[in-house]
């Protein structure tokens, strides 16, 4: 026997969280292209960074050194 429903119900939505029953997703290859972009451009930024890091604390020790002889050599 077929199940009665009340007036004014809505019809079961189908499972959407079931992967077999999903569609396809067409924009799968795009979305990794893009993240495989994005993560170069991040790891290519943190590189920059670390490399503007090195330089500062190079020059750090550079103006240090240059007071310190300065101040060893003062009369």
């Amino acid at each position: 026997m077929a199940e009665e429903k009340p007036e004014g119900t809505a019809p079961a939505a189908p499972d959407r969280a079931a992967p077999d029953r999903a569609a396809p997703d067409r924009t799968a290859p795009d979305r990794t292209a893009a993240d495989r972009e994005r993560l170069a451009l991040e790891k290519k930024r943190e590189r920059y960074v670390w490399y503007y890091l090195g330089y500062f604390l190079f020059g750090i020790h550079i103006v240090a050194f240059v007071m310190i002889y300065a101040v060893r050599h003062a009369k």
